[in-house]
């Protein structure tokens, strides 16, 4: 089959290549034969080019005056008549001031002023933007979502106010922005433990944490909402009870993009729900099957409730293992691993980055044909500095690291966390820092997995983890075939102090006698008097 080609130049006096060059970089990674002309090229160098070239689009950029613009694409359209008329196609990139008057003459197939996202030019060069409905163009399920947008993560970010008319108007215009794939529900407590409990409810606590959705016809409305712009998807919260019940309604009436759900929390040991610790391990393993029989991507948002409680590094890391060996386990095809960085917020990137990719040396060997890896990334929850020009800093650099570990999705966590739920413009603010520093990695970033330090501590993180998955497996009885996935002996894991953080201090389940702090940039576990340990040693004098 023939490869096709596109032909290019800024037209007449200008010089501004900068936006072509990005459009046939595109070209290529959409697998077009590329031709550029370069800057100030002449209308009959550019058709000349065409014709020899035997190209199947033609596209041509004018950054200057629009009033000087508009009389060149006059005469660009006239002169490429009979191109057009022959089945050429011809697409124009400028300013939006010269695009409005490109637009006007009805010559271009598409007009791009610079405001498009990425994806948009990439599907409409992989010929997806011609065919069907504007909501055809953009897929509806997660996994063909990221192949669509691929090298490009598909975005995400939280988005919840305290009321239904908010929330509905907020989603409409951050869907009309086209700056995220997903949008995920963030609904109140009330709604997420006591949904089909009406009795259960507070009136008080209406609103707190999300929005307030009483009835399976507002999630419909909230879908609906949703059906414009580039139809993002939908995910909300798995809840803390009634698990299946919620999941065939979010099925029904959101076609939720993945299920989220923890492995040890969101019961009685974190306050989130009202199951202990083994039943809602029981719980959270049954929902994993569900979502796997139809077929839905699971993620288990685990390892940062872990670092966000200063656990060390090597027991988040053991928390993401155990996650994707439950999914695998429990049938999931499509298993979504988060990485949420900066949890606890005092790491320093090159270990933040190291202890990312141990997760992903640990769960790696999982993968088989019945068992995909998609990797998602995250910024802390904690890390943001309040002041909101700081934390637009911190957005960026810490997106700019997330990209070395390649993720399929990126889960921006808004500037405003430190300060306030993010309204719908602060959504689209964010959506455009982080594609910015998405866009400048992608286009070439150096390798810091190559980071010699970062290497070492992988090495070291991996010795820590085997050390806490032995004694998991210790902890386990002689009849358990599987101590990683027995509900029993996770359990253990936890009561024991095995698997522990300094913030379990009196919780009912967890012993919170663990020590940790930072150094040299990892949060390590320590002795009583501050001093580094091993986990291993730490393991010993615990259980001894």
């Amino acid at each position: 089959m023939k490869q096709k080609t596109v032909v290019a130049a800024a037209l007449g006096e200008c010089v501004h290549v900068a936006g072509i060059f990005n459009f046939l970089r595109l070209a290529e990674a959409a697998g077009w034969q590329t031709v550029f002309l370069g800057p100030a090229t002449p209308i009959e160098e550019v058709l000349r080019a065409a014709e020899q070239r035997q190209a199947e689009l033609v596209g041509v950029s004018y950054r200057l005056t629009p009033e000087t613009g508009e009389r060149l694409l006059g005469q660009f359209a006239e002169a490429a008549s009979d191109l057009h008329a022959r089945g050429v196609r011809f697409v124009f990139g400028g300013t939006p001031p010269v695009a409005e008057r490109a637009r006007a003459l009805g010559f271009f197939e598409r007009v791009f002023d610079g405001n498009e996202p990425v994806e948009e030019i990439l599907g409409y060069l992989r010929g997806e933007s011609v065919r069907g409905s504007e909501g055809n163009r953009y897929p509806q399920t997660t996994v063909e979502r990221i192949r669509w947008k691929s090298p490009y993560p598909i975005l995400r970010h939280h988005f919840g106010l305290p009321t239904m008319e908010a929330t509905l108007a907020g989603i409409a215009r951050i869907a009309e922005a086209k700056v995220l794939d997903v949008i995920s529900l963030g609904i109140d407590q009330d709604a997420q433990e006591n949904f089909f409990h009406p009795e259960r409810q507070d009136p008080r606590r209406r609103g707190a944490g999300g929005v307030p959705v009483r009835s399976a016809d507002d999630y419909r409305a909230l879908y609906a909402a949703s059906r414009r712009g580039n139809y993002p998807l939908l995910r909300t919260y798995s809840g803390t009870d009634d698990f299946i019940r919620l999941a065939e309604m979010y099925v029904e009436t959101i076609n939720i993009a993945w299920c989220a759900i923890p492995l040890f929390w969101f019961n009685q040991m974190d306050g989130r729900g009202p199951w202990d610790l083994e039943g809602s391990i029981r719980e959270h393993q049954r929902v994993m099957e569900w979502y796997s029989q139809h077929n839905i991507p699971v993620e288990l948002n685990e390892p940062h409730h872990w670092g966000m409680r200063d656990a060390s590094d090597a027991v988040f890391v053991v928390s993401a293992f155990l996650s994707a060996y439950n999914a695998r386990a429990f049938g999931v095809k499509d298993y979504i691993a988060q990485m949420m960085f900066n949890s606890p917020p005092g790491l320093s990137d090159a270990m933040d980055l190291a202890k990312m990719l141990t997760i992903l040396d640990a769960i790696r060997p999982l993968e088989n044909e019945n068992f995909r890896i998609w990797k998602q990334t995250r910024i802390g929850l904690l890390s943001h500095p309040l002041d909101p020009d700081a934390a637009r800093g911190h957005l960026a650099a810490a997106t700019y690291l997330q990209m070395a570990v390649r993720p399929h999705i990126y889960h921006i966590v808004g500037h405003t966390e430190a300060h306030h739920a993010a309204t719908a413009d602060d959504v689209i603010e964010a959506a455009k820092i982080a594609r910015r520093a998405i866009e400048n990695a992608i286009r070439g970033a150096p390798d810091m997995t190559a980071d010699p330090a970062i290497a070492r501590r992988r090495a070291e993180l991996a010795e820590e983890v085997r050390a806490i998955l032995d004694a998991i497996r210790s902890l386990a009885g002689p009849d358990v075939s599987d101590p990683f996935t027995d509900p029993v002996t996770l359990t253990r894991a936890v009561t024991t102090g095995v698997m522990d953080a300094p913030q379990l201090r009196n919780n009912k389940f967890g012993r919170g006698q663990a020590r940790t702090r930072i150094v040299d940039g990892a949060c390590v576990s320590v002795d009583e008097r501050g001093n580094p340990i091993s986990e291993r040693q730490r393991i010993e004098r615990l259980l001894s």
